[in-house]
């Protein structure tokens, strides 16, 4: 499979926050644009032996080999195989005070949109199966809820090491 021709390089404004949002599950979800190196079509995964399920697996992007991270498992949601509409989001992350590069499988990737500061709130403590602390702010667009992820509190709770 050859990448997508999405290249993001974008930064909020004032008012709110450039997202690519994306779907896990059948839930919508979004990561800061300026994370977001480039959105890949499914490409060959390599299994690594022993690593946990949540970063399991190694891609080769661009002559680097990159882990490859699935946000499901750290929310609880049912894992799927690859369909025609999956992709991998290349991200950079500062991991330990290092920027890395690591890919996150994604069900279907939407678009690059904003998220006005007014249309976000803090995840209650109570009313959702997810962890409130692996959830930055929660966004709502029209009648749907869009999950901004607190990656730094994930890697943390699901080891870094799985992500070196």
């Amino acid at each position: 499979m050859q990448a997508q021709s999405i290249t993001v390089s974008a930064t909020g404004g004032d008012d709110g926050l450039e997202v690519l949002t994306f779907d896990l599950a059948g839930e919508t979800f979004a990561l800061e644009a300026v994370l977001v190196r480039e959105v890949l079509d499914r490409s060959p995964e390599t299994y690594v032996p022993g690593a946990p399920s949540f970063a399991d697996a190694v891609i080769n992007f661009r002559g680097r080999i990159i882990p490859l991270a699935d946000l499901r498992l750290a929310f609880g949601l049912t894992t799927s195989g690859s369909s025609a509409d999956s992709r991998v989001i290349v991200i950079e992350f500062e991991i330990d005070g290092e920027a890395a590069l690591l890919g996150l499988r994604a069900d279907k990737v939407y678009e690059v949109t904003a998220i006005p500061d007014a249309a976000t709130e803090a995840a209650p403590r109570l009313g959702t199966h997810w962890r409130p602390d692996f959830i930055r702010r929660l966004a709502k667009r029209n009648d749907d809820i869009i999950v901004l992820p607190d990656l730094a509190a994930i890697f943390a709770a699901r080891g870094r090491a799985a992500l070196s």
